[in-house]
């Protein structure tokens, strides 16, 4: 999916625009002018001890005179850069400021120490080659992509409650940005169909949801969302609402009219109710429609999501009243 045919890329209702960016340069490192900077004994509590607590912080301990520093020098700053910001390098000639090398009983150079959070957490010795240097940083920052894959996840968060509280252009906007760090997300794919449902643009959320990688199609969310739709075109067929209460008054025994009126209350949102009616259907005759009542309470607990309040609460009665 290009950025060119990515239906996420244009407008949402109102005029809308994408500005989250994901593993973005850290403002600590944009504000030193990179990732790589010298210090001195006097600046050391400063560039090391303090940075720390933001970032993982690499003491480089060198000399002029020292060889293997030459040969690791070149290859470190190059693994530090490709980083972009996971780690800040910072590099201390022990021939102009031994006393810090010596309080850390560093006895031979190179030597490479890992600040973090304040405190030296690891580190190695000598002109280790670039796969090793690597390793270390993932050791100590964690794999490359794990800052980003956290950061969305938790704007994915944050788009789900802004739909849920009703603000749909706002959370649109999140999953849009979310697409535009990782076109294939299913939980933004799936959000903005969300986002478009609500906004009654039913037709558009299913072209979204068409033509999608064999994978990303089979996502239990991205089939959720079908579902709905599904749900939302048969509700549409299913008559007034109001009608169907007044049948139920005169009759409470019509199990067909209280199978339509919860599906029509499902879609409507007014999901506690919708399963209220199915549950006293169940009471009353089992039997009806081949158990007809259950099935649907089943594939509404589909989309409404394990975890959903309504799930929650009618599964629970569900269950009472099959194993009691």
């Amino acid at each position: 999916m290009s950025g060119s045919d990515n239906p996420y890329n244009g407008s949402f209702g109102n005029q809308m625009t994408a500005t989250t960016s994901f593993g973005a340069q850290p403002a600590t490192a944009a504000a030193a002018g990179g990732y790589i900077t010298d210090t001195t004994t006097a600046n050391f509590g400063k560039d090391v001890i303090e940075e720390s607590r933001n970032q993982p912080v690499l003491v480089d301990f060198w000399a002029p005179w020292c060889g293997p520093c030459k040969q690791l020098t070149p290859v470190l700053e190059k693994v530090v850069n490709e980083a972009k910001g996971r780690v800040r390098l910072v590099k201390m000639n022990i021939d102009d400021h031994p006393s810090i090398a010596g309080q850390l009983g560093i006895q031979s150079i190179p030597a490479v120490i890992a600040f973090v959070n304040g405190r030296p957490a690891d580190g190695f010795m000598g002109a280790v080659p670039e796969s090793q240097i690597q390793q270390f940083i993932d050791r100590i920052a964690g794999p490359a992509g794990a800052d980003e894959a956290a950061e969305i996840e938790a704007v994915l968060t944050e788009a789900a409650e802004l739909l849920a509280a009703g603000n749909i252009n706002e959370a649109a906007q999140l999953y849009a940005a979310v697409m535009q760090a990782d076109p294939e997300n299913a939980k933004a794919v799936a959000g903005m169909a969300e986002c478009m449902i609500a906004a009654n643009q039913h037709e558009r959320a299913r072209q979204t949801l068409t033509d999608l990688p064999e994978e990303l199609a089979k996502d239990p969310g991205i089939q959720a969302v079908l579902k709905k739709l599904e749900q939302i075109e048969e509700a549409r067929k299913l008559g007034d609402p109001v009608a169907l209460e007044r049948d139920l008054a005169v009759n409470p025994d019509d199990h067909e009219a209280r199978l339509k009126l919860a599906k029509i209350l499902n879609v409507e949102g007014r999901r506690d109710e919708a399963a209220e009616h199915l549950l006293l259907i169940m009471r009353k005759d089992r039997a009806f429609d081949d158990d007809g009542a259950r099935r649907q309470l089943l594939q509404f607990f589909e989309v409404w999501g394990f975890k959903d309040p309504a799930t929650v609460s009618a599964r629970r009665k569900l269950s009472a009243m099959l194993f009691s």
